[in-house]
């Protein structure tokens, strides 16, 4: 069941996803103005409400001897999508599975191979499930970036107005 996020959490989840492998409880703690100990309190919580899922490398296939990223678009019948999304996954070398709600090429799978003939394997073993390969196409690169609902800009806010008050007290102090 979906929860509501405060600054705290979204400031966790937004850092998160920037570097979560080089943030700590209190890189964190100090972006949002709470304790390390709160961060790691809330960090179960996210986790144990199933917010936050996992912790996944990013990976860089090629420097992994895997230079070919190719995505299918695929179209499957409504009521079979979720046991040929199971299926797909069983197939060595898909990376990704995106499932659409309705239209046509509602499965969008990534897949990876050392060379052509992976490639190929991958191709037939899609096709043997039975459904309709619409496209296929080679990938360059992708990019992810956190998403900015998450970010916590109302604490950042909040600590740049305390800063600035401050910075501002200690002009008029030097100027007595």
């Amino acid at each position: 069941m979906a929860r509501d996020l405060d600054n705290v959490d979204r400031g966790i989840l937004y850092m998160l996803q920037k570097d979560a492998r080089n943030t700590t409880s209190e890189d964190i703690a100090d972006k949002t103005g709470v304790s390390a100990s709160t961060i790691r309190n809330r960090l179960d919580r996210l986790e144990g409400d199933g917010i936050i899922e996992g912790y996944h490398p990013k990976i860089d296939y090629e420097a992994a001897n895997l230079p070919l990223r190719v995505m299918f678009m695929i179209t499957a019948p409504p009521k079979q999508r979720s046991d040929i999304v199971n299926k797909l996954l069983d197939i060595q070398g898909v990376v990704d599975i995106r499932e659409m709600i309705t239209g046509k090429r509602n499965i969008q799978t990534e897949v990876v191979g050392r060379d052509t003939s992976d490639i190929v394997r991958i191709t037939d073993a899609i096709h043997d499930l039975g459904v309709e390969v619409e496209s296929s196409e080679i990938m360059k690169r992708q990019e992810i970036q956190p998403f900015n609902h998450f970010y916590f800009s109302e604490a950042v806010d909040d600590m740049d107005r305390e800063r600035n008050d401050m910075d501002r007290q200690g002009d008029n102090n030097e100027n007595e």
